[in-house]
């Protein structure tokens, strides 16, 4: 450590008989002094900054324990178990473009919504239930016309 070599300095300084009452005596004295204040703080220092490295640790950590809380993260691809959230600032006409028309005007309200993917292009799609009713689409992304296989269940 520092504050050890600067011991071994002053020791080397006393074993040597540097005389204290002469002009470079009193300098390496005082040098000697400067060198183990400068230690004592360098290694105060130290100490504190490794303390606040563990506190940030433990934060991150529990950081990390409420963003998986907070925002249900799973360590596995869970995307089959997607709960779909309709966000009511969503614009149809902006998402669907030209193939708008085919999204019929519906209270989301009270209809459920369904995710499909496009099997030409890849991409998901968010759709009404009077679409899946409807039996097909054209996807907003490549135009590929999709067709839904649905049958009501009937309940006993």
């Amino acid at each position: 450590m520092l504050s050890d070599k600067v011991s071994y300095l002053r020791g080397l300084m006393d074993g040597l008989g540097i005389d204290e009452s002469t002009k470079e005596g009193k300098i390496l004295k005082l040098m000697t002094e400067i060198l183990d204040e400068m230690a004592v703080t360098v290694e105060d220092i130290a100490d504190e900054v490794d303390s606040v490295v563990d506190i940030i640790d433990m934060i991150d950590e529990d950081l990390l324990e409420v963003e998986d809380d907070l925002y249900d993260i799973d360590d596995e691809d869970d995307d089959d178990d997607e709960e779909i959230v309709y966000d009511e600032d969503y614009d149809d006409d902006e998402h669907f473009g030209e193939f708008a028309d085919e999204v019929e005007d519906i209270d989301l309200d009270e209809e459920a919504m369904y995710e499909c993917c496009c099997p030409s292009c890849g991409d998901s799609i968010t759709i009404s239930e009077s679409i899946v009713e409807k039996g097909s689409m054209k996807c907003p992304n490549c135009n590929t016309h999709i067709e839904f296989n649905y049958e009501e269940e009937e309940e006993n």
